[in-house]
């Protein structure tokens, strides 16, 4: 029981617990937090959590957080206490890693393993002992220290522990009933080697475990850690053991798929699983020796009806198939060859679609939409797998497979009597077959000329099923290369795809937008003389198909534009997209809501498509046609962005087709750039919205080339470039960078832009400090991106104030001394706030992405000025709150940093 006097200083603990767990206003929860975490990082906690701990009246969850805040003393505040204490920490908590605690094990066991309850403690302690010191790190250790320890603790003790270990087993009769025995073992399989492990008793009840219930999944995972040591080849003796005692355990897959029993058939796939994934190289050195476990693997695959296991087997047939495809195991491969033909039956076995209980063919998972997306998801992963058997067999011979199950159902088909209720019974087993076949689409080669051929015209006449026609048409997109290789049945798979596009299935109509996109990217060549019914096509469907398939159809019908001959490309370009541009007029003028204004931005992307991929070689000395005709569409869209600027998908959209002019055209843009440029600068100043950013860091990028770009366009880029900057800090005057963070990260990457391209300029010039202290302010963030473009930003400047410059812009192989010294004054002048600002991020609030770039900007600093950055260091570390650290651990930080 506590002491009034202990009692009444535990009183504001338990208060502000009481208030976290209580219904009261967020604000004193937030208080009452404060104070439990300064209390959990204070000297006194330490008292006050064993006092917690010893009391029998205080309740499960206030002894909870007793117990975490100890656990945390121990691992980051164990300097708090004085050397002397340690002995009687170790005592209370007989668990202690620290070095003063020699006979560790010899105490233990004397404590605990002297009757039946005992032995289960020691267990337990002996189960934990591996994990944590092999996560000593986290303790305050040298490393000298930590292997010290690792050496008594461990290395030291295997003979003791094995031991240990078997007579447990031996003497308490439920040994090989419970987990623990074999969870312990687990944890000590890395000191204890597996050969002696396989020689004694531990082997047979850890695989007598296997009959236990309770026991059954530690006893998997024993086993498969045994595995997990045994890859190497000087592991053959423990191999020789360990193989022909789990392969006495096959028949049992059989047992327990037909009991249903998923979770066991889990263990056992795991166990065969993981044994191949161990010894996989024996299997391909010696197939014969070894092809019983992957007979195994194949089974269990095979006997998971519903999909829940065979995952587990992937990473398998993928490493198997890595060295068979090697000359050296061309044996084994040939040895293996009918394993992966049936696994092959087994993939697409699997890929079928489920029949829904309640026969509805609208609905096949019965609602469950989260059990759809993981079988779409999953179906994708057997695709691969697919691919590894197209490396190990061919590709030719996987497919006939394919062909042959969709043959077989079409004789079935024909033979059979489709109802109208049922037009196409049992399409689930046509689908299959032809998801596998677009799947292994990569892997066919486009001179294949023995089985794509009867499958393309096999394609065309299957019966009519959403599902089906769906997954057909894929295949069509799926094998483009080899259409364009043979046209002569181009014409058939374009119709049958085109159709697609009246289909009243909406999936059906998004595959064929997908299919023929793919036809125009890849049989463009055969599709130029087709461009004046292809545009009467567009013209037809695009006022009915879903953005992302009008999408996928722009990008295609742009494909056949570009591969118009050079004459006739911006006629062609002139005629589908002069009608978008008459669209977005019409739709400008009607736009009022929410929803027209979003379907309004998404047709100015079918503009930044055409521009993106029309854009075809003309000569620089010429007037390129493109930058002329997209010359008359700029006014269309510069108007739709002034009238909807509060509106950032616009912004965006619009930003985006501006530069994808810039990225297409480059140089070519230089009539359109005094316009460009003053409508970025206004829509900007209006907007604050950072798209308008990085459209400016193209113009920087695009325009700086001295010997295409004349000094007067030069200066005007740069003077565009000055106004876009003040704005900005125009904005940061009246915005807090934490309101603002994505405008940060857009404005730092324009900044990298500038002193890459411009750095004779901006870098002596009045945006110098502006843009220092914009940087500092920012460092107060704690999102990923927008730090690293602030810290990137830091760095490319501070590395201008070394002798060598970080680019090849000068005719000097050495900074010029001006932009030195600018550097360096600026970095002494705000030097000690950005090592302030930097030191604190990286102990307390840069994310993890963030400390390789903010450790880079002090190592830049040390070597710009090394004796000013050490003194700023030496404060800022003198300013940290008393008892974060203790005074040896800062001269010890503060002597490695000076060295």
């Amino acid at each position: 029981m506590a002491t009034p006097q202990a009692a009444g200083a535990l009183a504001p603990i338990l208060q502000a617990l009481a208030t976290m767990q209580g219904n009261v206003d967020r604000a004193q929860k937030f208080q009452a937090n404060e104070y439990l975490e300064a209390f959990q990082k204070s000297p006194e906690a330490w008292n006050f959590t064993f006092t917690m701990l010893k009391s029998l009246e205080l309740p499960l969850d206030v002894k909870l957080f007793a117990a975490t805040t100890l656990k945390g003393k121990i691992i980051y505040d164990l300097p708090q206490l004085p050397r002397e204490q340690l002995a009687d920490l170790r005592n209370t908590l007989r668990s202690d890693l620290m070095t003063e605690w020699k006979d560790v094990l010899e105490v233990v066991i004397k404590n605990l393993g002297q009757d039946a309850d005992g032995s289960v403690c020691l267990l337990e302690f002996l189960k934990v002992l591996p994990e944590e010191v092999t996560e000593g790190r986290r303790i305050r250790m040298t490393d000298e220290e930590l292997d010290a320890r690792t050496k008594e603790l461990l290395e030291g003790n295997t003979e003791q522990v094995m031991n240990l270990l078997i007579k447990y087993s031996q003497s308490v009769p439920t040994a090989c009933q419970e987990p623990l025995l074999t969870s312990c073992l687990t944890s000590w399989l890395r000191e204890i080697p597996v050969l002696t492990i396989a020689k004694s008793p531990l082997l047979d009840i850890t695989i007598s475990s296997l009959s236990s219930e309770a026991a059954f999944d530690s006893a998997i995972d024993c086993l498969c850690a045994m595995f997990a040591e045994t890859r190497d080849d000087e592991n053959l003796d423990t191999i020789h053991i360990l193989f022909p005692r789990i392969m006495q355990l096959q028949p049992r897959i059989s047992a327990v798929a037909d009991d249903d029993d998923i979770e066991k058939l889990r263990g056992f796939t795991k166990l065969f699983s993981e044994a191949g994934e161990a010894w996989v190289i024996l299997i391909a050195r010696m197939p014969t020796d070894f092809r019983q476990l992957v007979e195994a693997i194949l089974e269990c695959s095979a006997r998971d009806k519903e999909q829940e296991v065979i995952g587990l087997t992937f990473n398998f047939w993928f490493d198997l198939k890595n060295y068979l495809v090697l000359e050296n195991y061309i044996e084994a491969r040939v040895q293996l060859a009918d394993l992966f033909a049936s696994l092959v039956d087994v993939m697409i076995g699997h890929l079928k679609y489920p029949t829904p209980e309640s026969n509805n063919e609208a609905d096949l998972f019965d609602g469950d939409r989260e059990q759809e997306e993981r079988f779409r998801e999953f179906r994708h992963k057997m695709g691969d797998v697919l691919k590894d058997c197209c490396e190990v067999l061919g590709a030719r011979d996987c497919l006939a497979k394919a062909y042959s199950q969709v043959q077989r159902y079409m004789r079935s088909y024909v033979a059979g009597t489709p109802s109208a209720q049922n037009p196409v019974p049992n399409w689930q087993a046509l689908e299959a077959p032809l998801f596998s076949m677009r799947a292994m689409g990569r892997m066919v080669p486009d001179d294949e000329a023995e089985v794509l051929p009867q499958i393309m015209s096999l394609l065309i006449q299957l019966p009519e099923h959403p599902k089906v026609r769906f997954a057909a048409t894929l295949v069509l997109g799926r094998y483009t290369e080899w259409t364009a290789k043979h046209p002569e049945y181009l014409e058939a798979q374009l119709t049958y795809i085109t159709n697609g596009f009246a289909h009243s299935d909406k999936d059906v109509m998004r595959a064929a937008a997908m299919a023929l996109r793919y036809f125009c990217q890849d049989c463009h060549q055969l599709l130029v003389g087709h461009i004046t019914q292809l545009h009467n096509f567009y013209e037809q469907v695009s006022a009915n198909l879903p953005n992302q398939s009008l999408e996928e159809v722009t990008d295609g019908v742009a494909h056949v534009v570009a591969a118009q001959p050079i004459d006739k490309v911006y006629d062609a370009l002139r005629l589908f997209c002069e009608p978008i541009t008459k669209r977005l007029m019409e739709k400008a003028n009607q736009a009022r809501d929410k929803e027209s204004v979003r379907e309004l931005s998404e047709n100015i992307s079918l503009l930044t498509t055409f521009a993106a991929i029309v854009r075809p070689n003309i000569d620089p000395t010429q007037e390129n046609p493109m930058v002329r005709f997209w010359a008359d569409v700029f006014p269309v869209v510069t108007t739709i962005l002034e009238t909807f600027i509060v509106h950032p998908a616009i912004c965006e959209r619009v930003s985006k087709f501006y530069r994808t002019l810039l990225i297409s055209y480059r140089t070519a843009m230089l009539p359109l750039l005094p316009s460009l440029a003053e409508k970025l600068a206004a829509c900007f100043l209006k907007s604050k919205q950072g798209c308008f950013l990085w459209v400016t860091g193209s113009v920087i990028r695009e325009f700086s080339d001295e010997e295409l770009i004349d000094e007067n366009t030069r200066e005007a880029v740069y003077q565009f470039l000055e106004q876009q900057c003040w704005t900005m800090f125009k904005i940061l005057s009246d915005e807090s960078p934490k309101e603002v963070p994505d405008l940060i990260e857009d404005f730092f990457r324009l900044m990298q832009d500038a002193i890459m391209f411009h750095p004779l300029r901006i870098i002596p010039s009045q945006l110098l400090e502006p843009s220092m202290k914009a940087a500092l302010a920012c460092l107060v963030l704690e999102q990923n991106e927008p730090l690293i473009a602030v810290l990137h930003f830091l760095r490319d400047l501070l590395v201008y104030g070394t002798p060598t410059p970080p680019t090849s812009r000068y005719d000097s192989p050495e900074n010029p001394l001006q932009i030195r010294q600018a550097v360096v004054n600026i970095t002494r002048a705000q030097g000690e706030i950005l090592t302030i600002r930097i030191l604190s991020g990286l102990m307390y609030s840069f994310p993890r992405d963030c400390i390789p770039d903010s450790s880079g900007v002090l190592m830049t600093l040390v070597e710009l000025l090394p004796e000013e950055t050490i003194g700023w260091v030496a404060k800022t570390v003198a300013q940290l709150p008393p008892g974060s650290v203790s005074d040896q651990e800062r001269t010890k930080f503060l002597t490695n940093f000076q060295q």
